[in-house]
């Protein structure tokens, strides 16, 4: 009889504890992120400001899930300004899944317009967590734990300038020939010429890697400035099949301007940081990461992305550099286009060749050098998917399809490789995740 007590009472063990196998499971993490971006594509936000979003939202997830892994080392005291976050109440069991997602999702909210597409989303997760028989104060304590990392992310958050950056002045264009301006069709101003006070993450400074200056405006014909214009002329006219699917496949912009007779609407398209963001998701779940390990990987990559925007848009409201477009239309030929939209900020450096380098950078040393990998992330834009042997070939890609795109000429794309390389090597070599 005691043997049957004993075989009845660790079948109830189990078969109580039976809903972790079904919870604990990085696809939440995931999911979690992927709303964020679904929300933030449909906002229509710039691409500085997703990469601050996408951030704070990943390092919340990872200060969440630490907590049950001493094997991991918190970015408190690494990351400027971040201090430890609150840890779990003893005596509390709790789903450290559900309070990461719960703080991604909370602090999502805070990012974005529309919190009731994210509201919706996490309410359906709920549905699940009940379903796969969380019990209900565990699913509370869960929810609780999520929401004091959210607040403690949230506050660490506001320190960081953007409201200060949000009330300056719109940046005023300069007239003079070599300097940036608006750009068909919508002619929009320029987008967050102030980045560079927002605060770094683990930079010093945001000119800490501060690129070469670029080749200096010129309308002569045997100057430097102006070979590299007519390589950009050149390229456009002579691409391939392939070159154009290789521009349209990295375009990544978020706000794209159609035009049809009197009629213009937007297109709606995922940032480069949410493009190497969801290339992280790609990636983790090929090597089977765990639900720690996926967080790991997202706010590594995401802290690296801010940073190369803050050293991006440094350079490139200090140098100001005309786009193509602009050049070839008044000096060369009126009537020319670039396979991509002209985005509305100046030219140097490329933000895709700096970013790109950068995440590739902090990939390759989660999941190494020859990592392979198809790259998905565009099919719901409809474009196909394409295959990469390693995160240095993705980038490459990146940072050339600017040019077979016709919005950058080639130094800002070899100098914003360098600078991106640059900081994907600092951080490599700053950031700790691992207790050693």
């Amino acid at each position: 009889m005691r043997l049957l007590w004993g075989s009845l009472i660790l079948a109830f063990v189990l078969q109580s504890d039976d809903w972790k196998s079904k919870t604990e499971q990085p696809d939440y993490i995931h999911r979690a992120i992927k709303q964020v971006t679904d929300v933030m594509v449909y906002d229509i936000y710039s691409p500085p400001v997703t990469s601050r979003t996408y951030a704070y939202i990943s390092v919340a997830a990872y200060e969440t899930l630490i907590q049950g892994d001493p094997t991991y080392r918190s970015m408190a005291g690494q990351l400027l300004d971040l201090e430890a976050v609150p840890e779990p109440e003893a005596g509390r069991e709790i789903s450290l899944t559900l309070a990461a997602v719960h703080a991604v999702l909370t602090s999502g909210k805070a990012f974005v317009i529309s919190e009731e597409k994210i509201n919706d989303f996490e309410s359906a997760l709920l549905t699940e967590f009940r379903g796969h028989g969380m019990p209900e104060e565990v699913l509370e304590n869960s929810l609780v734990y999520g929401q004091r990392v959210a607040a403690h992310i949230l506050a660490w958050a506001g320190g960081d300038n953007y409201h200060k950056i949000r009330s300056m002045p719109e940046y005023r264009v300069q007239y003079d020939e070599g300097s940036w301006k608006p750009t068909p069709p919508a002619y929009l101003k320029a987008i967050e010429p102030h980045w560079n006070q927002l605060r770094p993450f683990l930079l010093d400074a945001a000119d800490q890697f501060k690129p070469e200056p670029p080749p200096s405006f010129s309308v002569d014909t045997t100057s430097r400035f102006y070979k590299d214009v007519t390589d950009v002329y050149q390229q456009v006219r002579s691409n391939t099949a392939e070159e154009n699917e290789i521009a349209n496949f990295w375009d990544c912009n978020p706000f794209k301007m159609n035009v049809r007779g009197h009629v213009m609407y937007a297109t709606k398209k995922i940032s480069p940081n949410g493009h190497w963001m969801n290339i992280t998701a790609l990636a983790c779940k090929k090597a089977g990461a765990s639900t720690v390990e996926s967080a790991e990987a997202y706010a590594s990559v995401a802290v690296t992305l801010a940073d190369c925007f803050i050293s991006c848009w440094d350079e490139k409201y200090r140098s100001s550099v005309i786009r193509p477009e602009t050049y070839i239309n008044q000096y060369i030929d009126p009537n020319w286009t670039p396979v991509l939209q002209t985005p509305p900020f100046p030219e140097y450096t490329s933000g895709h060749s700096v970013v790109s380098s950068g995440a590739a950078i902090m990939l390759t040393r989660m999941f190494g050098d020859d990592f392979a990998f198809a790259d998905s992330t565009e099919m719901e834009f409809g474009l196909p998917t394409r295959h990469y042997s390693s995160f240095r070939a993705a980038a490459d890609e990146a940072a050339i399809s600017r040019f077979y795109g016709g919005i950058h000429y080639m130094p800002a794309i070899v100098n914003g490789q360098e600078e991106g390389f640059a900081i994907g090597r600092y951080f490599a070599e700053r950031l700790r995740t691992k207790v050693e």
